[in-house]
């Protein structure tokens, strides 16, 4: 995170998302402001809370692409929950709480999985201990004394089987091994109605506490060799120390996103059937505020969590939430609708382009791809198009679209002869023209 400055994190996301410079500017200060805090000394570094941020925009400009990839950017615990998916206390539903406990336990499979890579190399030497072991067994475990001679062709003898093995010799042998299984899997343990992560704790307690049982497979060699690099990994691991990281690090460098905000403020001035709206803002104003919330590896406290919150707002307003929830999002961000010019760039800039992936999908038929600079404008143009007469959904407008431009070849390659196609104007307007000109099959279809 030290190299990372906040121009180098917009640099970075350019590469993947294009306009929505302010957005990028917000979250991008707010990413290097963590790390600035990290690095003041005394108490003024518990008092230097993070600069929440709410996203507003219609669905398809970038809100959770721009979240996702900055976690991906500064290798950041990162979890996306669903305002609308959440009931206030006492409500059918999951609470807010299980948000943490979703961030947490990212956080550790984050480290678990850092940790395995470190260890990676001796794991499978220890394996490969195992599988010879299995394959020819030391005829000498009963512990009696041997000469030097005999060690010494012992050890020859593995020397060679080591080599033997490690050039592949031995991939298709079907040996026998044990595996590790929990004694209540399949088990199903349920808690109080609405609160399925006790059920799932509770599960995990019962599972620590019991011992496991070995069970005997029989599977090649290569696929043994797989099974017992990860049993060896784990016992190289030190769990404490996984938790440990991935505790502080879920605390100080984790992020959540919540989507649909909106979804759950009314903007009919608090009137209606929806009574747990305002009771689900109530439940996440503590945990948004700084609290300790119980998970299985143990207790996190969310003070210097970074959440970014997202959402339309096409009937109602940040304004329309709660105070204090409101004063917890101090920096409020709204992200400009997509024009033609930027669905140009969309098809055509980031690493990921939706033009080079389909490129990329029927090389794998042996099948060029070509797009022609007059098609790529004929089809941003198409998708500003729809856009305006239908529904906004932004530049997931153009994967619909996409996908009914290129059905046809998708559908009937690979067939033999044709080893080029060219997308032009002409063929992007003759397949999708008449679509858009119906507006009841725009709705449908695109």
């Amino acid at each position: 995170m030290k190299e990372l400055t906040p121009k180098q994190i917009v640099r970075e996301l350019d590469k993947f998302i294009i306009g929505q410079d302010r957005a990028k500017k917000a979250v991008a200060i707010a990413m290097r402001n963590r790390w600035r805090r990290q690095q003041v000394s005394g108490y003024m570094r518990d008092e230097i809370m993070p600069n929440n941020i709410i996203m507003i925009g219609s669905t398809g400009v970038g809100k959770t692409e721009i979240s996702r990839r900055l976690a991906a950017l500064t290798s950041a615990p990162f979890v996306k929950v669903e305002a609308s998916k959440f009931t206030e206390v006492g409500y059918v539903g999951r609470d807010v709480e299980s948000m943490i406990r979703d961030l947490m336990d990212t956080s550790f499979n984050m480290v678990q999985r850092e940790k395995e890579e470190e260890v990676i190399g001796l794991a499978e030497s220890l394996a490969n201990e195992r599988i010879i072991d299995i394959l020819f067994p030391d005829k000498n475990k009963n512990g009696s004394p041997v000469s030097d001679e005999m060690q010494e062709r012992h050890e020859r003898t593995r020397s060679r089987l080591r080599k033997k093995l490690a050039n592949g010799d031995f991939e298709e042998n079907i040996i026998e091994i044990e595996i590790e299984q929990d004694t209540i899997t399949g088990m199903q343990v349920l808690g109080p109605v609405g609160m399925d992560d006790l059920g799932m704790n509770i599960k995990d307690m019962l599972s620590s506490a019991m011992p496991k049982s070995k069970k005997p497979r029989k599977m090649p060699v290569s696929e043994a060799r797989e099974v017992l690099i990860e049993a060896e990994s784990q016992k190289l691991i030190d769990n404490d120390e996984v938790v440990r990281i991935a505790k502080e690090r879920a605390e100080n460098n984790g992020i959540i996103f919540i989507d649909e905000i909106d979804k759950v403020v009314n903007g009919n001035g608090g009137q209606g059937p929806d009574v747990s709206r305002e009771g689900v803002q109530r439940d996440l104003l503590p945990i948004v505020e700084g609290s300790n919330v119980n998970t299985k590896h143990g207790v996190i406290s969310t003070d210097h969590i970074l959440f970014i919150a997202a959402g339309a707002f096409h009937i109602s307003t940040p304004s329309d939430m709660i105070p204090e929830l409101q004063g917890r999002f101090p920096i409020r961000v709204e992200l400009e609708k997509l024009k033609t010019k930027d669905f140009i760039k969309i098809l055509t800039h980031p690493k990921s382009a939706l033009i080079k992936q389909y490129v990329a999908l029927l090389e794998a038929e042996g099948v060029t791809l070509e797009f022609e600079k007059s098609s790529i404008k004929a089809i941003s143009e198409l998708a500003t198009e729809v856009n305006t007469k239908t529904e906004n959904i932004g530049a997931r407008r153009l994967h619909t679209i996409m996908t009914t431009l290129l059905e046809d070849p998708l559908f009937e390659h690979p067939k033999s002869g044709q080893k080029n196609i060219k997308i032009t104007a002409k063929y992007v307007k003759e397949a999708l023209g008449d679509i858009v000109v119906d507006q009841d099959l725009s709705r449908y279809i695109l």
